[in-house]
């Protein structure tokens, strides 16, 4: 059987995309969860995607292959290519363009009687004519109304349509290349740059996250949900290894986090089983089901907000209760010279829920007290040359602090096996 670029549904190529691109390129004896023809047709289908994007390498194990992009060059996120592929049948694809063929040069709007004629009319020289019956073009027209492509208006008794108009996108040009890259769901954005005339966009990212773009359906769902104040129903992959099968699980989301340090995504939500506030990673989330309307979405909430005044990251507190769960203190303080004072400032503006008190000239302190003081350990290891004193009030915490400090002290063959007081 030859191989064909078609596409079923997303969450099989989001699926394929995850396990070749995210998680790396996975060798075809690698590749267990189907058949090797399947490995074979999915990896085809991607380097055709993201060709200019892979990278081969012969080695003396077999060929390795990787995704190589470097954001100074690359405009645009390229797996939004995976969004933009989709599968048709003869019948669907010439009934596309026919179509908006037809209702693009039609002067005023038309019946669906007079779209059938047109459709007829249309393919007068074609030697092997599509017949289209009136059920199938009124579905077709149903849909694209739906999408905004086609407005459908009331003439008398009759349902008319027509084209929708195209709105003036060029002075949202920045805008959207700026949202296309940066924000949440930025594959919208994409889809309307596609509409603007081939340019160069003005903006390159330093830390360019592009993983999350395969997330972004489950995003939108969750959104929706959270908009209309609802449950849902996710399944979901298990974060322990040992327990492979998917779960479902019953939540009201309640906020989306995005990690600005990796760019990864989580959902805030409660778990209706378990009874308390918890973050699903986005990626683990297969697919979401709404449900019924959350009576007590505005308490949760609240309930959110009060633990976010102690949240470094995405680990809320243990119990129902905010209050009732012990914060741990974190405090360390940084040195630097007078002419460092972007240290101070850099540390004032990620402090999120802690607290900066300026010492003196040349010395500041950081103070937390947070449900998870070992969210802070990699930020705090991005001033570990400034730290003159540090502690942490979970001693589980600070003792593994130190014997990672003592072990690169001692891997640099320095004398000291501890840095700080």
């Amino acid at each position: 059987m030859a191989y064909q670029e078609l596409i079923k549904n997303f969450a099989g190529i989001r699926d394929y995309m995850r396990e070749f691109v995210v998680y790396g390129f996975r060798s075809r004896d690698e590749f267990t969860g189907k058949s090797g023809r399947t490995y074979d047709d999915s990896r085809r289908r991607i380097e055709s995607w993201l060709g200019e994007h892979i990278h081969v390498q012969r080695t003396p194990d077999g060929k390795t292959v990787a995704l190589s992009i470097d954001t100074r060059i690359t405009g645009q996120d390229p797996l939004y290519k995976a969004w933009k592929s989709a599968s048709f049948t003869d019948r669907d694809i010439t009934l596309h363009f026919l179509l908006l063929d037809v209702l693009k040069e039609a002067a005023a709007p038309l019946s669906l009687p007079e779209i059938l004629a047109s459709l007829d009319e249309r393919q007068a020289g074609f030697t092997s004519p599509l017949l289209f019956d009136e059920s199938t073009v009124r579905k077709k027209l149903r849909e694209y109304t739906s999408l905004g492509l086609l407005l459908s208006e009331k003439e008398g008794r009759k349902l008319c349509w027509r084209m929708a108009d195209s709105p003036d996108l060029s002075g949202w040009q920045d805008a959207l290349d700026f949202f296309a890259e940066a924000a949440p769901c930025g594959v919208i954005g994409s889809y309307l740059t596609d509409r603007l005339p081939s340019h160069t966009p003005v903006f390159t990212f330093k830390h360019h996250y592009i993983a999350h773009t395969l997330d972004s359906e489950i995003l939108l769902r969750l959104l929706e949900a959270i908009s209309a104040r609802q449950e849902v129903t996710v399944c979901c992959l298990s974060p322990h290894a040992r327990r492979k099968e998917p779960l479902d699980i019953r939540i009201v989301p309640l906020r989306i986090f995005v990690s600005a340090q990796s760019g990864r995504q989580y959902c805030m939500a409660y778990n209706r089983q378990l009874r308390r506030i918890h973050s699903y990673r986005m990626d683990y989330i297969l697919d979401v089901t709404p449900g019924e309307a959350a009576e007590d979405f505005g308490y949760l909430r609240e309930k959110l907000d009060a633990m976010q005044t102690r949240m470094w990251g995405v680990s809320p507190a243990a119990d129902d209760n905010p209050g009732g769960r012990a914060a741990e203190t974190v405090t360390f303080t940084v040195e630097f010279s007078e002419k460092e004072e972007y240290i101070f400032t850099r540390l004032d503006r990620e402090k999120r829920c802690s607290t900066v008190e300026r010492l003196d000239r040349t010395h500041a302190r950081f103070t937390a007290q947070v449900y998870d003081s070992n969210e802070l350990v990699p930020w705090i290891r991005t001033f570990i040359c400034r730290i003159t004193e540090v502690h942490f009030s979970n001693t589980a915490v600070d003792r593994r602090f130190r014997e990672d400090i003592a072990a690169m002290n001692r891997l640099y063959g320095l004398e000291s096996d501890d840095a700080f007081s």
